[in-house]
């Protein structure tokens, strides 16, 4: 598979928080390849990997699916669209953001921005109850096409940087899903140590909503959740953060296995496989927090992707670092 392509495409798909449906219809169709049985199941894309042979233990592989965003509250008298926010919005770069309203057809937008001209000097940050969207468009002309409840999301398309690193919007967290897939690519035709099902997951953004059912339901004894973190950029605290290009990082939590933690470091020990460990100090504000503890619990473990510029529509990763999770993450699946 050309795993770069995968994650623009996936990247470049619509799917906010609670309205995911064209998003997981990709990551379906590419799931399929690999899981025959893939379907959708109350949102989230379901998929079982290979045969399923008694007295292994089952694991779970969980990226989400959904982005941050934004959701239509109301419509002006004078045309202006204003939203409340999905997820955890980086108010600080809102003004001047091109946007996407999805309503019964996508309407182009911007959000409004006073010209430096006009302000008073200071650097206040847009409270998200001040956004507001222009789209040239009257009241009237917008109630045809447009409606409150409608997702919004930045107008972003992904571009190459330099060497392995590409820049765009929803790597948090479709490159996780294109990690998943380049997993299974990797262990087509090959023994596996545990019964295989993958998740992309709904909700994520908003409480981790679509791993709790999907925990509930699945009921694994193992579960890796396959996120992103935070990269290092300048102005940031190095020891809170990973390296681009470096490798997944491993986490380290109290609210995690211990045991699965240890086994993926020595399977990329034992590999040769470049890692990082995220140490945190209490619950990881990822979906492996759902799956430690649905019904009567799961070994769990969270592999990141370092990306900068998080919650934004000008993401960074590299691609190496994407790879090298699904080579960890297959090598830990064959050995067990």
């Amino acid at each position: 598979m050309d795993i770069t392509q995968t994650v623009i495409s996936l990247s470049e798909s619509v799917g906010a928080s609670g309205n995911e449906e064209n998003a997981a219809a990709l990551a379906l169709s590419m799931l399929r390849n690999y899981c025959p049985d893939a379907e959708i199941r109350n949102g989230n894309v379901i998929g079982h990997f290979g045969i399923h042979r008694e007295g292994l233990p089952s694991l779970v592989l969980d990226a989400h699916i959904d982005q941050v965003g934004f959701i239509v509250t109301y419509i002006t008298d004078d045309g202006f669209v204003k939203v409340g926010n999905i997820g955890g919005i980086d108010r600080r770069l809102l003004p001047a953001q091109p946007v996407v309203i999805h309503g019964k057809q996508d309407i182009k937008g911007v959000i409004c921005s006073v010209p430096p001209h006009l302000s008073s000097g200071s650097s206040k940050v847009l409270s998200i109850e001040d956004v507001a969207i222009d789209t040239g468009m009257t009241q009237d002309e917008l109630y045809q096409v447009i409606a409150q409840g409608d997702t919004v999301t930045f107008d972003v398309s992904c571009r190459k940087l330099i060497g392995n690193r590409i820049t765009g919007g929803a790597f948090d967290d479709r490159c996780g899903i294109a990690a998943l897939l380049y997993t299974l690519e990797l262990l087509s035709g090959q023994d596996t140590a545990y019964n295989v099902t993958v998740i992309f997951s709904t909700q994520e953004e908003v409480g981790e909503r679509g791993a709790k059912i999907g925990a509930f339901s699945l009921a694994p004894d193992i579960a890796l959740a396959v996120d992103v973190s935070f990269a290092y950029a300048i102005g940031e605290e190095e020891s809170k953060c990973g390296y681009l290009g470096k490798g997944p990082m491993i986490g380290l939590s109290p609210s995690l296995s211990r045991e699965i933690s240890d086994k993926l470091i020595n399977a990329a020990e034992a590999t040769g496989i470049p890692y990082q460990k995220e140490v945190m100090s209490g619950l990881t504000s990822t979906n492996a927090d759902r799956y430690s503890v649905s019904r009567s619990g799961a070994k769990t473990c969270t592999v990141s992707i370092p990306l900068r510029n998080m919650h934004t529509p000008v993401e960074v990763i590299d691609m190496s670092d994407v790879e090298m999770t699904a080579m960890l993450l297959a090598a830990f699946i064959k050995e067990g």
